[in-house]
């Protein structure tokens, strides 16, 4: 279960420079995959030893030229309701501003840790500056400068401190761990209490390192599984609904803790871009995805062929990543509510499976054979034989070629199809790695 670090802090102290600054060792090292640039506000962040998402509240404001004071106390009511850390960026050239001080009012009042972070420490007669910060009340100020990167370890090793080494209650790892998930008003809590029913066969409440219960444990209906803690269970915040930043805020919790998100949308609204954030936390994080069209009893037209144009518009947009259930839904007269519960168990299911490396090999090297990877610079690539990893959650195959550096995107997605077609990975992310042979 990982920690939540927020940043928040008036416009132009630095927030996405410290953000890229906590979050690029690791960017470094993993691929970057196809429709993640949208969400370069969440990211992760690794430091002795410790695994944390750090989010950076600024980057959800749209009109960011002339943010207003109301956006940004909503913004830190939200950070603080719902993050297990705050940094308070504050700026040594500019000095303590009006608003700095009314944001530095509320967080006093928060029970949320905050960690005061002067940044812009260019240079090291600057961190003389800091000292008005003290009046803020929030502690020592730690001095550093996000674009050279100086007084980052000092930040990080206090981050850890504070974080504290609780412990990790985790779920049985052999159930299932369903998160429902979505923009607010969809139908979130509908569901949930449709699962559940008022006969609640609840079997074990795991307290987890939030504030409350994150896994509630059910089983009915022949199925045995955890459903993650949503912000349709957990208490309603004190932010109106429509904040953008606020559902996905309360989104990740719930995405990095379970096997198979939910994505709840609604009928009369379709796609919207909420939705596109959301899904890419979901393949950023690699969960499965099964994608559930509520309140489609409110559609006039429930034919099969509208049905169809329905699912085709819903696949076009998550494109590439377009194998992936839909299910059409009711929450108010329960229809097909069952069939959501057995396509998030089938997609755990296709995430736990195993192709043995002969099959494998039998079917994909004659496809290879057929149509090989282009050549580049003359050269070609040859690709002899290939296997499926065995640690990882998500299935991920290696293909082993002489020349890994010249198999680019479009025929990696090539062979994922391929495997997709002969074996059934539907809702999962399928990880594939081109190495040295």
């Amino acid at each position: 279960m990982g920690n939540l670090v927020a940043i928040v802090g008036r416009p132009n102290v630095g927030k996405s420079t410290l953000f890229n600054r906590l979050t690029q060792t690791r960017q470094a090292i993993v691929d970057d995959e196809a429709g993640t640039t949208r969400d370069r506000q969440y990211g992760k962040c690794e430091w002795g030893g410790r695994l944390f998402s750090v989010v950076d509240t600024g980057g959800w404001i749209v009109n960011s030229d002339d943010v207003f004071e109301e956006e940004i106390r909503k913004q830190v009511t939200v950070a603080v309701d719902e993050a297990d850390l705050v940094l308070f960026l504050v700026d040594i050239k500019n000095g303590l501003t009006d608003l700095d001080v009314e944001v530095g009012r509320i967080l006093r009042r928060s029970a949320t840790p905050v960690i005061l972070v002067a940044n812009k420490m260019d240079t090291f007669d600057l961190q003389y500056g800091a000292a008005e910060f003290y009046s803020l009340g929030l502690g020592d100020p730690v001095c550093i400068s996000a674009a050279n990167g100086s007084g980052s370890g000092d930040l990080l090793d206090v981050v850890a401190s504070k974080l504290g080494d609780k412990p990790d209650e985790e779920a049985d790892d052999n159930i299932p761990r369903f998160a429902v998930i979505g923009r607010p008003n969809v139908g979130k809590s509908s569901i949930v209490n449709a699962f559940i029913g008022e006969d609640r066969h609840i079997v074990t409440d795991i307290a987890g390192t939030t504030r409350d219960s994150i896994y509630t444990r059910y089983n009915k209906f022949g199925f045995d599984f955890y459903l993650v803690d949503t912000a349709g269970i957990r208490k309603k915040g004190k932010v109106e609904e429509d904040l953008e930043f606020y559902s996905v805020m309360r989104s990740i919790r719930s995405i990095e803790n379970s096997d198979v998100c939910v994505l709840m949308l609604d009928a009369t609204r379709g796609i919207e871009s909420q939705d596109m954030n959301i899904v890419s936390l979901v393949l950023k994080n690699q969960k499965g995805l099964v994608v559930v069209v509520n309140k489609w009893d409110l559609i006039e037209d429930r034919s099969a062929t509208v049905m169809r144009n329905y699912e085709d518009a819903i696949r076009r947009r998550l494109e590439p990543f377009s194998d992936f259930p839909i299910v059409f839904t009711s929450a108010v007269s329960k229809q097909r509510i069952m069939k959501v519960l057995e396509q998030a168990k089938d997609v755990y299911l296709h995430r736990q499976q195993r192709v043995s490396t002969g099959k494998l090999n039998a079917e994909m090297l004659p496809l290879i054979e057929s149509y090989p990877p282009p050549s580049m610079k003359g050269k070609y690539i040859k690709i002899k034989y290939c296997m499926q990893l065995q640690g990882p959650v998500v299935p991920s195959f290696i293909f082993f070629a002489n020349l890994p550096q010249y198999v680019k995107e479009p025929y990696k997605r090539f062979l994922e199809n391929k495997i997709r077609e002969k074996w059934n990975f539907s809702g999962t992310p399928i990880n594939i790695f081109i190495r040295q042979k």
